[in-house]
């Protein structure tokens, strides 16, 4: 079981200049130690040491509350186990996060998470194809999405007009298909050779690193 002590320090690194709300430690370890209860009994994720599964899945999902506003709305894309949206939530409490899962077990553990954290996120439980055309979010976010490249487009048709599309990347990969997109920041993720990246529909004439 992971406490919450010992996630302050392992997520030290990820979390450096935010502001982050009082008690979300102990909010996240009861996150993580529900995914690994369900973990034991169905595949949720892939990584299953609590460590790991704290930095990689947790730490990198909060790394990504600094491009973010503190309020406004939030689609995480392909939600799977709920990262990066539901720490994302736990990190801006104001923020309006939907997540979008189409496989039925995990839209199980989602909504069992939800309940248990008494969070306000709306769980979309079908493709975001389906969704109403004009359902438009001011953040979307990918992470672990499968055919990432070609899903960015669909993700993109969800972005407000002055939105931001929110990438985890991998090494060696590219956002292909996003024709006037263009990134506006790029953040190296901690312990890891990815990156974050933010896109914006506009021309672009500063990028910045980190």
């Amino acid at each position: 079981m992971l406490t919450a002590d010992r996630l302050s320090f392992l997520l030290e690194p990820y979390v450096v200049g935010l502001d982050l709300p009082q008690g979300v430690y102990d909010r996240c370890a009861e996150y993580l130690n529900l995914l690994l209860r369900w973990n034991g009994r169905t595949n949720l994720t892939a990584v299953r040491d609590p460590e790991q599964l704290a930095t990689r899945q947790l730490g990198e999902s909060l790394f990504a509350a600094r491009s973010v506003q503190k309020s406004g709305t939030l689609l995480d894309f392909g939600s799977g186990a709920g990262f990066p949206g539901i720490p994302l939530q736990l990190a801006h409490p104001a923020l309006k996060v939907t997540l979008a899962e189409s496989q039925g077990k995990k839209v199980a553990f989602l909504r069992e998470a939800v309940r248990t954290l008494e969070l306000g996120c709306e769980i979309w439980p079908a493709r975001v194809e389906d969704m109403p055309l004009n359902r438009r979010f001011d953040v979307v976010t990918m992470r672990a999405v499968d055919r990432s490249d070609s899903m960015a487009a669909v993700a993109a048709e969800r972005v407000a007009d002055d939105g931001l599309l929110l990438r985890f990347e991998g090494t060696g990969s590219r956002v292909d298909g996003l024709t006037g997109w263009a990134a506006v920041e790029y953040h190296s993720l901690p312990g890891s050779e990815g990156r974050l990246t933010c896109l914006k529909r506009q021309s672009v004439f500063h990028v910045e690193h980190s």
